[in-house]
């Protein structure tokens, strides 16, 4: 039985079998605050795998420089009180939103192996949350994210330094922006990013398999598992490919 643990804002899993690496993993938006929940099935077909899991529950905010420093500094401190083995790989892994704070990490992604980037997400304020602009002009409060989108790509071109990096699009998600940002990592020099396509929408990688524990297998989408697997798989293979 795979056991979830929480340890203070992290929630950490460890693998089936042979220890292949650690995942580090930043979900998106409303699905963040819960990633032991919300991504569970996901998570669970790495720990399958052999990855170890270590998943931030946060709250997003509009900082994101700030929230990634911190992402950044929690997952260093964890990584350093358990250590595993030298030669294991790191990942960083990053859903949407989780996409964008990876990005902005303070190393510049120079401390891992690599980052897998689902569903990358870099939309304003105003446009994630409708009525923003409005309102933070009445209120006086700040109604964009900083960085901005167009900063945050600007950022990543001069300062993030990690040329391997897969990015994961789904053929029917609306709101993906992919195609953006492997223009501004392949304008690099040195870079060894690419972007691939896989069936499925913004939530493929979220589920917690609720309907099939209250009502049964027969409530259960078994193409929604299998995407999942496929998505596991896809980054395993990968993370061996350097």
């Amino acid at each position: 039985m795979t056991l979830w643990r929480q340890q203070g804002e992290l929630w950490t899993l460890e693998p089936s079998g042979r220890d292949r690496g650690l995942i580090e993993f930043i979900g998106g938006s409303y699905l963040a605050a819960t990633p032991q929940l919300s991504y569970r099935r996901f998570l669970e077909s790495l720990a399958a795998r052999g990855w170890r899991i270590h998943a931030w529950s946060y709250v997003p905010g509009f900082d994101h420089q700030a929230q990634a420093n911190a992402a950044w500094r929690l997952f260093r401190q964890w990584r350093e009180q358990q250590a595993g083995p030298a030669e294991a790989t790191l990942l960083r892994l990053g859903h949407s939103l989780g996409c964008k704070l990876h990005l902005l990490a303070p190393d510049g992604g120079r401390r891992c192996d690599g980052l897998v980037a689902l569903s990358f997400n870099n939309f304003s304020a105003e446009r994630s949350i409708p009525f923003l602009a409005e309102l933070g002009q009445q209120f006086r409060f700040r109604s964009e994210f900083s960085p901005s989108p167009e900063e945050t790509l600007l950022q990543i071109s001069s300062s993030y330094r990690q040329p391997r990096n897969l990015l994961v699009r789904f053929s029917r998600d609306t709101i993906d922006q992919s195609g953006r940002l492997i223009d501004v990592l392949q304008a690099r020099a040195g870079d060894a990013s690419n972007l691939v396509e896989l069936p499925g929408d913004h939530l493929t990688p979220a589920s917690g398999g609720l309907r099939k524990q209250f009502l049964g297998e027969w409530a259960d989408d078994p193409a929604r598992q299998r995407g999942m697997e496929r998505l596991a798989e896809q980054i395993s293979a990968w993370s061996g490919a350097a």
